[in-house]
């Protein structure tokens, strides 16, 4: 999205007391499963889940590998969003629009369009979660609703439900539509 990075810290190839960049390691697989496993029956995710994170090059421990598996297939289990993993739901959907002047760019982690409602979905790794929908960080506030407002304009009249996604113990954070006006392209 433009001008996403703007609130960000400036990326540093490993954060300080993680020598080996393992917290961005593990938010990539959590990602990786959150994205192939759903295309499996349910039956055989955990199979492929646990075979994909033994791979040698990824240096997981079995400890690791259970605690990555656990919270990405508590995500996909979470009531309040289980439909955007099942049929006909989208993993990694690009998305462009034009919001008044602005140009939109992104990627939708997870995106389910439905007759009546559109539900995106981004997935964070941090650990701990924000308490409140109010204290997650402006920039992913910035970037739902600039999907949101891409979407509005691809589906008039359709409901867009935005939700961050914490998979630090599967919390899902509904986005209010106040929140994100606030933070709503110009």
């Amino acid at each position: 999205m433009e001008d996403e990075e703007a609130d960000l810290p400036a990326a540093a190839p490993h954060a300080p007391g993680d020598p080996l960049g393992t917290r961005f390691r593990r938010g990539n697989l959590i990602h990786a499963l959150l994205q192939s496993l759903p295309d499996l029956p349910s039956d055989q995710r955990e199979a492929a889940g646990r075979t994909f994170l033994a791979r040698p090059g990824h240096g997981l421990s079995t400890a690791q590998q259970a605690e990555i598996l656990a919270e990405a297939l508590g995500v996909m289990e979470h009531p309040a969003i289980a439909a955007a993993f099942g049929p006909g739901s989208l993993a990694e959907a690009p998305l462009a629009g034009r919001v008044g002047e602005r140009l939109i760019l992104g990627q939708v982690d997870r995106l389910l369009i439905a007759a009546d409602t559109i539900t995106i979905l981004d997935f964070k790794t941090n650990r701990p979660p924000p308490a409140t929908s109010a204290a997650a960080p402006r920039a992913y506030l910035r970037q739902m609703a600039a999907y949101r407002a891409v979407l509005r304009l691809a589906f008039p009249g359709r409901q867009v439900d935005c939700a961050l996604v914490w998979t630090y113990g599967a919390q899902v954070m509904p986005l209010p539509a106040e929140l994100l006006d606030l933070h709503a392209p110009a």
